[in-house]
């Protein structure tokens, strides 16, 4: 049996950290970046859908999509960020489903986590895709100063936090909150914590099938 769960937290969250330390544990994690990645390559559906909405503006001279312009133009508002997210994330959503359904075939008779780690996952209606949801979450201020310490403009990263859920939204939404506000190693003991809860989700509903 499989537990589908879903992974997600705002900007700077560590969201990915928290993956890292779940597949480090065992679970298979799916990332919606690395899928919506091969999505942009020349030839996917994403790539089409793409310059199909904005044009041949968006790629670069050697026709793969310029990340950095298309990026301003879907951080410019809400609706243009609501624009391109109608485009990918069907498309995303597909994708996932099929390496989900592929694990699921894959591990048949054996016991398993599969977790799927998305920024916008709540938004685009994944509560209802999965056994449980996951959110990693911490204060804005430290989402802004972990942004900036990556290199984002202080202005850009409070905007896409904006645009993003609202922190008590997201809490509300999750069966499990990791607290990353703190240390490397306080993230770790909050993830492997959680993930005994996982586990023993799982058991529960090996017992009940």
């Amino acid at each position: 049996m499989i537990l589908r769960v879903g992974l997600t937290g705002g900007l700077a969250s560590g969201k990915s950290t928290v993956g890292e330390i779940l597949a480090g544990l065992g679970c298979k994690v799916v990332d919606a970046d690395e899928i919506v990645d091969r999505l942009y390559e020349p030839g996917e559906p994403g790539h089409r859908a793409v310059v199909r909405e904005y044009g041949r503006r968006v790629l670069t001279p050697e026709g793969e999509i310029d990340r950095p312009a298309l990026a301003a133009l879907a951080f410019a508002s809400r609706e243009e960020a609501d624009r391109l997210n109608r485009l990918i994330h069907p498309l995303v959503i597909e994708r996932e489903k099929r390496i989900i359904a592929e694990e699921e075939k894959r591990s048949e008779g054996e016991d398993g986590i599969v977790v799927a780690e998305a920024t916008l996952l709540l938004e685009s209606g994944g509560r209802g895709r999965y056994d449980r949801v996951v959110v990693v979450d911490l204060p804005e201020p430290i989402q802004i100063e972990r942004a900036a310490a990556r290199g984002m403009d202080r202005e850009d990263a409070e905007n896409r936090i904006r645009r993003q859920m609202d922190r008590t939204s997201r809490r509300a939404a999750a069966d499990y909150v990791i607290d990353n506000s703190g240390s490397e190693e306080h993230l770790e003991t909050e993830t492997r914590r959680v993930h005994e809860l996982l586990l023993a989700d799982l058991r529960k509903l090996r017992k009940g099938k």
